[in-house]
């Protein structure tokens, strides 16, 4: 007797199959899977590579039971799982609950508490008995999901453009004074082109934020064309912000005002997120943001000192747990199958 789970976020769409011991037998990954974000097309595909990839090997007749956690997902989305599952030779379609719910399950079998989850979003639910009583937040990247990764990322390289479009006039302001003859010089040494538009040698340097963001678009040279170049490139593909969270917490890391300012935000928010919510039971942090050592989890860690807070370790083994548990009941260890997963 086999149970799936399925983990489809805004960036990766994970899957699992666990023997009834709670035992890991098999593990696939794709692309995102957020059908609100992406598409219910490319996110039944992504779906479907990452089952595809946790059964080879398995008998797909043997899956007693399987819950998909989607993020963004809705009734016309779970018709599409469906047939999925069958093109994948499951006998039974899978339970579709949401991100929030495996989350949870990947960090207690308590059945009432509360999850924190920043991952590419973010949003904080209140557990009673297992169920869903209350969520707050979870808006999306264009209007909420405040402190989750696209936040963070979209304030980080939002802080980057402004300095570089800033810095022209700092550096006409430190050059007033100048004599003639170090006012030449002076602007060189601030204000460079790109070596291939003027010869002017390298780049300028900034702070680390500034220059991690520079690097993570690919662009180099004169600062306001940097900015330019930056801000097409973020609006043709809102990914790539979303893809510079991490960059933030390099950034504060190395000391970067801006990137510490932004760390402790989005800290501030996540934990405001969180207390809209109160109530007794575990506080479960889940999403790359909050269970990845780094400054914003320990910003986070450190507001939330004196409650009691576990991590989630791999949604998908909180997944095939819940599946297990709707056919087992209480026989499904839930240690077992998070013990057997991946963080």
């Amino acid at each position: 007797m086999l149970f799936a789970g399925v983990d489809a976020g805004g960036t990766t769409t994970r899957a699992a199959v666990h023997a009834a011991d709670g035992t890991r037998l098999g593990h696939g990954t794709a692309g995102p899977g957020n059908p609100a974000a992406h598409g219910p097309t490319a996110a039944r595909v992504a779906v479907g590579q990452a089952l595809r990839r946790a059964l080879d090997g398995l008998d797909p007749r043997s899956v007693a039971a399987s819950v998909a956690g989607v993020a963004g997902g809705d009734d016309a989305f779970a018709a599409t799982l469906a047939r999925t599952w069958a093109e994948c030779g499951l006998a039974t379609p899978p339970r579709m609950v949401g991100d929030v719910e495996v989350a949870y399950a990947a960090g207690t079998a308590a059945p009432s508490g509360t999850l924190l989850l920043a991952g590419t979003g973010a949003a904080a639910a209140r557990f009673s008995g297992r169920a869903v009583t209350a969520v707050a937040d979870g808006l999306g990247w264009l209007l909420g999901d405040e402190g989750g990764g696209f936040w963070i990322g979209r304030a980080g390289v939002r802080a980057a453009v402004r300095t570089l479009d800033r810095s022209q006039e700092r550096a006409r302001d430190s050059v007033r004074d100048c004599t003639r003859d170090s006012v030449r010089d002076s602007v060189r040494a601030r204000l460079r082109d790109s070596p291939q538009d003027r010869g002017l040698g390298p780049s300028p340097v900034f702070g680390p934020l500034v220059e991690l963001v520079s690097a993570h678009f690919g662009v180099a040279g004169e600062p306001r064309r940097r900015a330019d170049r930056i801000v097409r490139l973020a609006q043709a593909d809102r990914m790539l912000v979303a893809a510079a969270a991490p960059l933030v917490s390099r950034a504060a890391s190395a000391g970067d005002e801006d990137a510490a300012g932004i760390v402790a935000e989005a800290a501030r928010r996540l934990t405001a997120t969180a207390a809209r919510l109160p109530g007794d039971g575990p506080l479960v942090l889940a999403g790359g943001v909050l269970t990845t050592d780094g400054p914003v989890r320990a910003a986070v860690l450190a507001r939330l000192a004196g409650r009691q807070v576990t991590t989630a370790r791999d949604g998908t083994a909180g997944a095939c747990w819940l599946a297990a548990l709707d056919r087992l009941g209480e026989r499904a260890v839930h240690e077992r199958f998070i013990a057997s997963g991946g963080r």
